[in-house]
């Protein structure tokens, strides 16, 4: 047998090299792990300014001297001016029903112990009786004691009121600033380059990804607001046949409705739930009934309006669209899943960009190949 050995020499320069690359990917991985909190609070704004831009350039079109700073500012002033009144109608509300959910939670307990006549009889029968009574009392007091904390440990879960409002604020002048200063950095960006037609391209392929993020945003939009306002007239119409019901459950469910149906997938079942239960602390019959209204209309939004409006499909199938929603979950909380579908669409056209783009690089290189062939058995 031969023995055959190999030397393999590296160079102390290509050595230094690799190691220097592997050092630099890590620190940059480590840098923007760090930076995830900046990073997801960057694109969350750049998500809105994009959903803002067309009503920007059309209130600047109507201005004298089409001022892009006027149009930015009135339309700003419409988003907070529709803020603060989601704040001043679904926050006395929310009050008022959490108050009397606590108040009515011992009655509740009661009233469900008296209408289990069978097991009443089966307690009494195996002498349970007071093992169940001071279940019963400890059951009442933790739920009072949870009811009353709810709110509290809801706000400790997803951070501090300061640092929400923080955020928020950050994430309206970062959008403000977009808006502002987008135009003019895109006429930059255009003006690097040389190759008029890979300029027309990646334009091309920009408005694509654009129409994308405005098409899914407008009509989700829309869809959110046809159901929160059929949702509020069922729930006005509900006060009006129930006394127990306050009115003004109908504008916190408009503001309920609209803002929880605009997440993907379970949003819209998360509303009506939600809903159907604050109903039913009030009354059980229209508890019921507007649970069965939200059935039925959940049937006519999906195979119906939803279609309708929603022209500009991102044609993405049942599993992208939950998975995207997944990780927009896990990565960015509510706000994340939220702009998920969007960005999963703007993925999808960047990737049937490229695999365009190398197929037609494919036909060209192979007739290259054949012209060169021909060619060569001319010559022959």
């Amino acid at each position: 047998m031969l023995n055959m050995k190999v030397r393999i020499e590296i160079d102390t320069k290509t050595f230094v090299r690799f190691w220097l690359v592997v050092i630099g990917f890590g620190l940059a991985g480590m840098a923007i792990y760090s930076a995830k909190s900046a990073l997801i609070l960057l694109g969350i704004s750049l998500f809105l300014a994009l959903a803002l831009n067309r009503p920007v350039s059309a209130l600047a079109k109507l201005l004298p001297g089409k001022s892009r700073l006027g149009g930015t500012a009135l339309a700003y002033v419409m988003l907070v001016t529709l803020l603060g009144c989601v704040a001043w109608f679904a926050v006395p509300p929310i009050v008022q029903q959490s108050a009397k959910f606590v108040e009515s939670v011992p009655g509740l307990v009661d009233q469900a112990g008296s209408q289990w006549h069978g097991i009443n009889e089966l307690i009494d029968k195996n002498g349970w009786r007071p093992q169940v009574d001071a279940t019963l009392n400890n059951l009442k007091q933790q739920a009072s004691s949870w009811a009353a904390s709810a709110g509290t440990n809801l706000i400790s879960s997803v951070g501090s009121l300061a640092s929400f409002l923080g955020s928020l604020f950050l994430v309206l002048v970062l959008s403000f600033l977009m808006l502002l200063e987008g135009p003019t950095w895109m006429k930059r960006l255009w003006g690097l380059y040389n190759d008029q037609s890979k300029m027309e391209n990646h334009q091309k392929l920009a408005g694509q990804m654009y129409n994308v993020v405005t098409g899914y945003v407008s009509g989700q939009l829309t869809v959110s607001g046809i159901d929160a306002v059929l949702s509020g007239v069922v729930v006005f119409c509900l006060s009006l046949a129930f006394p127990a019901i306050d009115s003004n459950l109908a504008m916190l469910t408009v503001m309920v409705t609209f803002i929880l149906t605009l997440i993907p997938m379970f949003g819209a079942t998360l509303a009506g739930l939600l809903i159907a239960l604050l109903l039913s602390f009030n009354n059980v019959t229209a508890g019921i009934i507007y649970a069965a209204y939200f059935i039925i209309y959940q049937q006519i939004e999906n195979n119906f309006i939803a279609p309708s409006i929603q022209s500009k499909k991102l044609e993405l199938s049942a599993l992208m669209v939950l998975s995207s929603v997944t990780i927009g979950l896990y990565v960015g909380g509510l706000l994340g899943s939220l702009i998920a579908i969007p960005a999963a669409g703007v993925v999808k056209v960047l990737l049937e960009n490229y695999l365009e783009q190398a197929k037609k690089n494919r036909l060209e290189s192979k007739k290259s190949l054949n012209k060169l062939v021909k060619k060569i058995k001319n010559e022959d």
